[in-house]
């Protein structure tokens, strides 16, 4: 489903980066994706910047807080979910376990977020539509095509995000390692899995669609960044794991159906 109206309570729907450097940040993914970029002031600091594929919003790029990069916090990609009542879900979530980092607040008219650390350690921002519903363009090259939870203890995750949100998690058998399905009813809107090594902690995990691997990781190489892990083949197209010029970590995946 490339264009997306509206998203369902449980659904991952938005993601953004938080940079030391935004302007260098939106240069690079304006080489691999072909984002364009539309600067939405705000009402107290820098601008949010929207990412635009074929004029439909897919993801943003903002300015890290300095104290956090006095503090040597890496770059990094945040995801959000979908919910209906953000108030009675952020309750639910520090009531099974979940650190609150920010109570639910107005973003202007787009809408509403509260920004939780899961009982697993992994940081995780709940979003109730306003005018935004999230990313409108899904599933297509240089957009957003997975969300991914990397936990040690799923036990504890997946009970946390189906009494939240009713989000249920089905072991799948595409991996020869064991690989949950997130499903929101019958539709599977992402996945889950241990951390594939040490040192990685626990984190939600964001991918983004290629027309053809090996030409978008050159570009990526030529871009300034770094091929972590891949491209590894998967029963569903090959994947790779990237490091941007300033550290941020990302995945890219090449669907079977587009070109090779």
């Amino acid at each position: 489903m490339p264009k997306r109206t509206s998203y369902a309570q449980g659904t991952p729907c938005w993601v953004d980066l938080q940079s030391h450097d935004p302007e260098a940040a939106k240069a690079f993914y304006e080489g691999l994706f072909g984002w364009e970029f539309d600067d939405q002031p705000m009402p107290q600091g820098p601008p949010y910047s929207m990412a635009l594929k074929h004029g439909e919003p897919v993801a943003a790029i903002y300015p890290m807080p300095s104290n956090m990069v006095l503090d040597g916090t890496p770059p990094y990609w945040n995801s959000y979910i979908s919910v209906d009542d953000l108030d009675a879900t952020t309750k639910a979530a520090k009531a099974a376990g979940a650190q609150v980092l920010a109570e639910p607040f107005d973003v202007m008219a787009a809408g509403r977020m509260s920004v939780v650390i899961d009982p697993t350690g992994a940081l995780i921002n709940f979003w109730q539509a306003g005018q935004h519903i999230g990313a409108t363009l899904v599933n297509e090259p240089g957009t957003l095509i997975w969300n991914e939870l990397i936990t040690d203890n799923g036990e504890v995750a997946y009970a946390f995000y189906d009494k939240v949100l009713g989000l249920k998690a089905e072991q799948s058998d595409l991996s020869g390692s064991p690989y949950f399905l997130l499903k929101v009813g019958d539709e599977m809107v992402g996945g889950s899995m241990a951390p594939p090594m040490e040192g990685i902690s626990n984190h939600w995990h964001v991918y983004f669609a290629v027309e053809a691997m090996e030409p978008a990781l050159e570009k990526a190489r030529q871009l300034g960044a770094k091929v972590i892990n891949g491209p590894r083949p998967t029963p569903i197209g090959p994947m790779a794991t990237v490091s941007d010029p300033q550290g941020a970590i990302f995945s890219l995946f090449q669907p079977f159906g587009q070109a090779t």
